[in-house]
């Protein structure tokens, strides 16, 4: 009966623990400042509290005399943090890169029940029926916005790799309205594409990917050989792409008159319900409509997903192994003050000021950890261009972003393994009997 009780008081234990854990993690800034007033005060103005820093203060001093098992706490838990941190950085940048590459006020419209552009065929039927709908807004020459497009995957050989190592680039046919609806696209280098004519103009991130991406070289995409003419710039998605006339990679692609998606600027964004309202009505279409914003972050919620999760339990494991070293390094620390721990409690400090005092210590080696992990995050990986699979055809190039957000959950996450290993450590020293103590040193 005995070890069931000491049992289900360890579960207990075990269980608050997590949950206090878990809503730490949750907590934003404002309250953890809040907590931590409190607990200023409470150290000033309370007799415990000032009991609790008086202490904590000798330990903190000494330190310096235990370098390299105090290292052992803040080497641990720095590489946590720059790991969850850089992790997380990853798929902070691809959500960013996808989100950017759509709008409130321009909207694609696909065939019924297709997941992605490339799942989508419309006819040229379709096409004439969706750009002549109402709320597009028109050109000064009188034309409506709207750019039919033929996405394709096509095969380049990448940059650093192996002499037969291709990578999976996305080839976007469009004509002259694809600008148009997209006014963030500038061309940097050469000019636009001809009609008629096998050239293509690549994103700035294609050409950071890719080789033979310069202007005047030749690349080639399907069975022919075609001419780079121009490099742009949109700063999202449409980076990572090789655009050219839809004509020449329909025909190059077999793939008719039948286009994958029709992208169309709206007149104002307010136009969107009705635009919608107006092709689900029309008996001629089996279409699904959606702002390209929104298109866009539904592509990224996935692959976002999956490397977060990677990044939380690669950055738990690691945890696991920083919360073992906190506490056996203060442990030992506190094996080594024991004669000065029995001291003060037999002189008439109380258990909760040791407790407090241990977990100061240990908490400013996590905070220190935390810092430093951060830091190495931020100079490592802030910028760092990456690249992988998007929407099932090529490869989208990012750059990792280290924000603010992602620095302080690291910082919270290191400050929860400072809390977990050094709170044993502190219990026992609270409750190291006094008489023992002192007779065994």
């Amino acid at each position: 009966m005995k070890r069931l009780k000491s049992f289900a008081r360890g579960l207990a234990v075990f269980v608050a623990l997590v949950a206090g854990l878990v809503a730490w993690s949750m907590l934003p800034w404002p309250a953890l400042l809040g907590l931590a007033a409190l607990f200023a005060l409470w150290m000033f103005f309370t007799r415990s509290g000032r009991q609790a820093a008086s202490v904590a203060g000798v330990g903190i001093s000494t330190l310096s005399q235990r370098l390299g098992s105090s290292s052992v706490v803040v080497i641990g838990i720095a590489g946590v943090v720059a790991v969850l941190v850089a992790m997380l950085s990853m798929a902070e940048g691809y959500q960013q890169t996808l989100r950017r590459t759509g709008s409130d006020d321009s909207v694609i419209v696909l065939r019924g029940a297709s997941a992605a552009e490339v799942m989508s065929t419309l006819s040229l039927d379709s096409i004439n029926v969706i750009a002549q709908a109402p709320g597009i807004a028109r050109s000064a020459d009188g034309r409506p916005l709207a750019s039919a497009e033929t996405v394709v995957a096509a095969n380049l050989p990448i940059k650093g790799g192996a002499p037969d190592e291709d990578g999976s680039v996305q080839l976007r046919g469009v004509g002259d309205r694809a600008f148009d609806v997209r006014p963030q696209l500038k061309i940097v280098e050469g000019r636009k594409f001809e009609s008629g004519k096998r050239e293509v103009v690549v994103g700035s991130g294609a050409v950071r990917q890719f080789t033979g991406m310069q202007v005047g070289k030749q690349i080639r995409l399907g069975s022919e050989l075609w001419t780079v003419v121009g490099v742009f710039r949109s700063g999202d998605a449409m980076d990572s792409e090789l655009w050219a006339d839809a004509e020449m990679v329909a025909s190059t692609y077999r793939r008719g008159a039948s286009r994958n998606s029709v992208i169309a600027k709206l007149s104002d964004a307010k136009q969107f319900k009705s635009f919608k309202a107006a092709l689900a009505g029309d008996p001629r279409l089996q279409v699904d409509t959606t702002t390209t914003a929104e298109y866009f972050a539904k592509q990224s919620e996935t692959m976002t997903k999956v490397i977060r999760v990677i990044g939380i339990v690669v950055g738990s494991i690691m945890a696991i192994g920083a919360v073992f070293g906190a506490l056996n390094t203060m442990f030992a620390t506190v094996a080594t003050r024991a004669r000065e721990i029995a001291t003060l409690r037999a002189i008439g400090f109380r258990g909760v000021p040791v407790v407090v005092a241990v977990m100061l210590e240990t908490m400013l080696l996590a905070l220190l950890g935390g810092v430093i992990g951060g830091a190495l995050a931020w100079l490592i990986f802030n910028g760092y261009t990456a690249s992988t699979i998007a929407g099932g055809v090529g490869q989208l190039t990012f750059d990792f972003r280290v924000t603010g957000e992602l620095l302080w959950s690291g910082l919270k996450w290191a400050l929860a393994i400072g809390f977990v290993g050094g709170l044993f450590p502190a219990l026992r020293a609270a409750n190291l009997p006094v008489t023992s103590a002192l007779r065994a040193l």
